[in-house]
C-alpha cells in the first residue's frame, strides 16, 4: 500500500510556451491528465506558472476553466460560442506600430542624407540611421489583452491576480534590462491578468513589445523555458511541468526505413537538412530551448530535493508534432487530439514510476479510462465507406509497386526527374 503524506500535498502546475501549437498540446495533455488523474483537480492547484503561451492556459485554468472547457474555447470550431478564441485576432496587422515608426521616417531620412552627404559618413552607416523607422512587430497583439479582459470578467472570474484562489505567476522579459519580471508576485500584481499574458506571450518581431507602466516587455521564454522555481521556492511537494516543444530524433525512423522492404517501409522521414532552412531553424530552436530545460530541471532536483517533479512532453521520436507548424492554427483539432492520446499513451508507458510517485501525493491513475481505447477529445471522423477503403488501399498498393519498379529498373532507364 502506498503512503500517504499526513497533509494536503502542495502542487504546482508549470507550462512553457511554443507559439499556438504549443498551447494545443498543452490543452490535449491537460485534458488526458485530468480524465486519468484521480486526487487532483486542475483548478484547484497551489500555485500556476505560465510563460508565452503557456501563459494563455495557466490564466484560465486559475481563473477555474477546466481542460475540457479551454479546448471549447480555444481549438473547437463551434463559432456560435460567445467566449470562443478566434485565431484572426492574432492575424492582425500591427498598424498602429506602422504608423507610429513610419512618422519617424522623413527626420530620420534627412538626418541621414545630412550625415551622408555633408557629414561625409559612408552610404552605410547613413542608412544605419532610418532603423528606428522599421517596426518592432509585424502582427498586433492588442487583441489579447481586450478579449482574455472579457474573458475574465465573466461571473466567478477575475482579471485581478489579487483576486484569485490560487496563485499565478506570468513571466515576461523586461526588454531594456533583460530581466525576468513575474507579474503577479508583489509589486507586479497590480496588473491586468489580461496584459500580463499579452505581454510574455510577445515574440520579438512577430508581435511588438507590450508597454505597460511605461516599460516594454517581451516573451518570458528569452531567459528561461519554464521558470517552475517560482513555485518552487514556495515550498512545493509535487511540481507538474508541460513542454511542448522537443526536438525530433529522425534517426531512428531512418534506420526503420533503410531496413525495411521496399513494399513495407513506412512513410520515410527525411532528414532534417531535407527540409531546408524551415526545418533547420524549427529544430534548432527546439533544441536550444530544450535544452535549458534539461539543466533547469536536474537543477531542480538537487537544489529542491524534498519536490517531486513530473514532465510530460511530446515523444521525441514522434513526427507529428514536428511536422506541424508552430504558428499554424489551422489543424488544431487534429493536433488537440493527437496530443490527447500521446499523453495517454504516456502514462500507459510510465505507469509503474509515475503510480509510485503520485501515490505519494494521494494522486492514483485511472487504469479503466487509461485503457478506453474509445476515448477521444475530438469527436471522431466518419468511418470511411468500403469503397474509399478500397481505393485507398489500391493506391497504397500501386505507390509501393512503383516503387519497387524503379528500384529494379537500371539507371539509365530512370526518367530524368
Amino acid at each position: 500500500m502506498t503512503l500517504q503524506k499526513p497533509h494536503a500535498p502542495k502542487i504546482a502546475l508549470a507550462l512553457a510556451g511554443g507559439g499556438p501549437l504549443g498551447a494545443i498540446y498543452e490543452i490535449g495533455a491537460l485534458c488526458a491528465l485530468q480524465e486519468s488523474l484521480q486526487g487532483i483537480d486542475f483548478n484547484r492547484l497551489q500555485h500556476y506558472v505560465g510563460v508565452s503561451a503557456g501563459s494563455f492556459i495557466a490564466a484560465g485554468l486559475a481563473n477555474g476553466i477546466t481542460p475540457h472547457q479551454l479546448f471549447s474555447l480555444f481549438i473547437d470550431d463551434r463559432k456560435h460560442q460567445a467566449e470562443a478564441f478566434d485565431p484572426a485576432w492574432l492575424l492582425r496587422p500591427a498598424f498602429g506600430e506602422f504608423f507610429a515608426r513610419g512618422l519617424l521616417l522623413p527626420g530620420l531620412l534627412l538626418a541621414g542624407t545630412w550625415q551622408g552627404t555633408l557629414g561625409r559618413k559612408s552610404f552605410m552607416r547613413a542608412l544605419e540611421h532610418l532603423s528606428p523607422s522599421l517596426p518592432t512587430g509585424v502582427f498586433s497583439n492588442d487583441q489579447i489583452h481586450i478579449q482574455l479582459a472579457r474573458l475574465f470578467s465573466r461571473p466567478g472570474r477575475s482579471n485581478d491576480f489579487r483576486q484569485l484562489k490560487s496563485r499565478l505567476t506570468l513571466v515576461a522579459t523586461h526588454l531594456d534590462s533583460c530581466q525576468s519580471v513575474p507579474f503577479g508576485r508583489p509589486g507586479w500584481d497590480h496588473v491586468p491578468i489580461s496584459s500580463a499574458v499579452q505581454a510574455s506571450a510577445a515574440l520579438p518581431g512577430l508581435f511588438p513589445p507590450v508597454e505597460i507602466d511605461g516599460q516594454h516587455f517581451v516573451d518570458g521564454a528569452l531567459i528561461k523555458t519554464m521558470h517552475a522555481s517560482i513555485a518552487l521556492d514556495e515550498g512545493m511537494d509535487l511540481m507538474l511541468c508541460i513542454n511542448p516543444l522537443v526536438p525530433f530524433d529522425a534517426s531512428v525512423r531512418q534506420a526503420a526505413t533503410e531496413a525495411a522492404t521496399p513494399w513495407a517501409a513506412p512513410e520515410p522521414i527525411p532528414r532534417i537538412a531535407d527540409g531546408g532552412l524551415p526545418a533547420v531553424l524549427s529544430q534548432t530552436f527546439r533544441s536550444l530551448i530544450h535544452s535549458r530545460l534539461v539543466l533547469g530541471l536536474k537543477s531542480y532536483e538537487q537544489t529542491y530535493p524534498n519536490t517531486d517533479m513530473v514532465l510530460i512532453e511530446p515523444d521525441h521520436r514522434d513526427p507529428e508534432l514536428y511536422l506541424a507548424n508552430t504558428f499554424s492554427y489551422s489543424q488544431r483539432r487534429h493536433l488537440a487530439e493527437h496530443a490527447y492520446q500521446q499523453t495517454r499513451q504516456l502514462l500507459r508507458s510510465r505507469q509503474t514510476g509515475l503510480s509510485t510517485r503520485l501515490g505519494y501525493h494521494g494522486i492514483t491513475l485511472n487504469h479503466a479510462v487509461l485503457d478506453d481505447n474509445r476515448r477521444h477529445l475530438c469527436r471522431p471522423q466518419r468511418e470511411p465507406t468500403r469503397i474509399s477503403h478500397a481505393l485507398t488501399k489500391l493506391h497504397t498498393t500501386l505507390n509501393n509497386l512503383n516503387q519497387v519498379v524503379r528500384a529494379a529498373a537500371p539507371p539509365e532507364s530512370q526518367p530524368a526527374w
